[in-house]
């Protein structure tokens, strides 16, 4: 036996309401609470985590650029010359050189550990 439109209407209303999602719970009350709802929502303190280790990996990098790869190249440079004070014509790009290899380093570490991460399912 054919469903009436009352029947059918009655149906797609109940669909209807089955599909809308409930409201969102409200926001907690009070400073701390809000505070902490902050932190949880942007993920405040993954955030500083990473800005400081991105800092102290940075200079670490760096370090490893001055100490370990400058004199590498250097040996490629006539003697007595400088991987920092290195010039093409009137330009001066031997720093510029020194930031780019930090850069390069930098962003191999980075890749490495993202990839570690993502392969230890920790990101």
């Amino acid at each position: 036996m054919p469903a009436t439109n009352d029947e059918i209407l009655t149906e797609l209303q109940a669909i209807r309401k089955l599909l809308t999602p409930s409201p969102s719970p409200p926001p907690p009350k009070g400073t701390w609470n809000e505070f902490k709802a902050f932190f949880e929502q942007y993920k405040v303190l993954g955030l500083a985590v990473g800005f400081i280790m991105g800092l102290y990996l940075g200079n670490l990098v760096k370090a490893l650029v001055t100490d370990l790869v400058l004199p590498i190249v250097s040996f490629a440079l006539p003697p007595g010359s400088d991987v920092n004070t290195l010039a093409v014509g009137p330009f001066g790009i031997g720093d510029f050189v020194n930031n780019l290899l930090t850069f390069i380093v930098v962003a191999a570490v980075i890749f490495l550990v993202v990839k570690a991460a993502t392969r230890a399912k920790i990101a």
